[in-house]
């Protein structure tokens, strides 16, 4: 026999399943979220960058908006989570560095730097004796660096922790059981069916399922593929301090490697990123590749303990971006595809997929990111 009906049943307890669940509850809707894997997806092996700066590529400037007004979300958003669950999500606002070892390096990080220019982004460009003034562990063997101020990170894993006592603070109710279909009926969806076979029966359905949002029996054909990322967590000794004071991602001899900073782990070093389909095997020479690159930019690693290695799938989708409100179902909001930006960019979908909810109405800031944009490429071809 279904539970009664919630004005909302949400698939995916990451943080952008929590966010859009918590934001929900808040809006005074009746909230069901289901998963069977809470503390272990892909939020929590996230190193937690903050990145729209670093991140930003040639053809994605709609991204680019889309992530820099999420960052602006983020401090009241973390305010927010900290007041409500008393968790200290360690916001880290030093800026991050961008360092290069040979010529080729250093013509990568000056395209970037006209790039982030042209675009009114804010970005220095420093010299290798002031990289290691800011930051002393580096290597002397740097080239070059770029130091941007507004590239941030956060402790993704205490993050996830405080959304989710504030979700349940909120009246979010919480099912920890496997996401097994949609439920459609005549055409529109309404609720979940779990693995044990309870039906979580809803008005409406948003699909946060990341990388297995697409694979979820019932759900409409969607772009998102898993992009399998591995990466490694280090730590000091009980009285050394971490190494680094913020966020350095770098390239060395054109192989991308970035290390950041946490309260918890010391350091995050990452990340691979392979077209391995679900695949989630820890291999070695990923370990080995991730470290050697690491040691290169910050020598002192080799003194750390390695303590934890991870491999988890992201969503990717064709153009990097999420997917983001009304599906070809009607009754099924989604909010997935964010690849590499699911940290940075839980704000602003968790308040976009509420206000659909709410107001039946997409936020124009998130409209360029609904699934159709997929159908008109198609016909464009």
């Amino acid at each position: 026999m279904p539970d009664a009906v919630a004005d909302v049943a949400v698939a995916g307890g990451g943080l952008i399943g929590l966010g859009v669940a918590w934001r929900c509850a808040q809006r005074g809707l009746s909230v069901t979220l289901a998963d069977d894997v809470l503390e272990a997806g892909a939020s929590y092996a996230a190193a937690g960058m903050l990145a729209p700066v670093t991140e930003a590529a040639y053809g994605e400037e709609g991204l680019l908006e889309l992530c820099r007004a999420s960052l602006a979300r983020f401090p009241a958003f973390v305010a927010e989570v900290e007041h409500a669950s008393g968790i200290d999500v360690g916001l880290r606002t030093i800026g991050t560095m961008v360092v290069g070892f040979d010529a080729d390096d250093m013509r990568a990080l000056d395209e970037l730097y006209d790039f982030q220019r042209e675009l009114g982004l804010a970005v220095e460009r420093v010299t290798a004796r002031e990289a290691r003034r800011r930051e002393p562990a580096l290597t002397p063997r740097l080239r070059g660096a770029l130091q941007v101020a507004d590239d941030h990170s956060v402790d993704a894993r205490a993050l996830h922790a405080g959304l989710l006592a504030t979700a349940q603070a909120a009246g979010v109710r919480l099912v920890r059981s496997k996401v097994a279909a949609l439920c459609v009926e005549h055409g529109r969806a309404t609720g979940l069916r779990l693995a044990d076979g309870t039906t979580l029966a809803a008005e409406s359905v948003v699909l946060a399922l990341g990388a297995w949002s697409a694979s979820l029996p019932g759900v409409p054909p969607l772009p998102v593929r898993p992009v399998k990322g591995q990466i490694l967590r280090l730590r000091g000794g009980a009285e050394s301090p971490g190494p680094l004071g913020g966020t350095v991602r770098a390239l060395v001899r054109g192989r991308p490697v970035y290390l950041v900073p946490s309260a918890h782990d010391r350091l995050i070093i990452g990340a691979t990123v392979e077209e391995k389909g679900y695949d989630t095997t820890v291999t070695a020479g990923a370990v080995h590749d991730l470290l050697r690159d690491a040691i290169e930019v910050v020598p002192g690693v080799t003194e750390l303990q390695l303590v934890e290695t991870l491999a988890r799938c992201r969503p990717g989708t064709p153009d990097n971006a999420p997917i983001l409100g009304p599906s070809a179902t009607p009754g099924l909001a989604l909010a997935t595809g964010h690849y590499r930006n699911g940290v940075l960019l839980t704000p602003v979908t968790s308040d976009a997929v509420a206000e659909l909810l709410v107001s039946g109405k997409l936020p124009d800031l998130a409209a360029p990111f609904a699934a159709d944009r997929f159908e008109r490429w198609n016909q464009c071809g």
